[in-house]
């Protein structure tokens, strides 16, 4: 499973991105079950955020959900989090 996350917006006008690719990890199940909670909470266009906030771009395998700051779910801050550290 590909995981690819895209931070934009803030004060400076940011824009990062990183994925991760789970396959042939060991933590590959945990990767999966935090991905599909990350992704039900998601939107299909991208939401209204605050000013200098961040907005969130989550695609895992094809499939993108749009969510933003102060709105993100438990499980989508774990992953962005996650993949912005792991990630490349």
């Amino acid at each position: 499973m590909r995981i690819q996350v895209r931070q934009t917006g803030g004060f400076a006008g940011l824009d990062r991105r990183a994925a991760v690719d789970t396959a042939g990890r060991p933590d590959a199940n945990a990767w999966q079950a935090l991905a599909d909670q990350a992704l039900a909470g998601g939107r299909a266009a991208p939401p209204a955020g605050v000013p200098d906030g961040f907005q969130y771009e989550i695609t895992v395998d094809g499939r993108t959900v749009h969510c933003a700051d102060p709105h993100l779910t438990e499980a989508q801050r774990e992953l962005i989090a996650r993949v912005l550290k792991e990630g490349a």
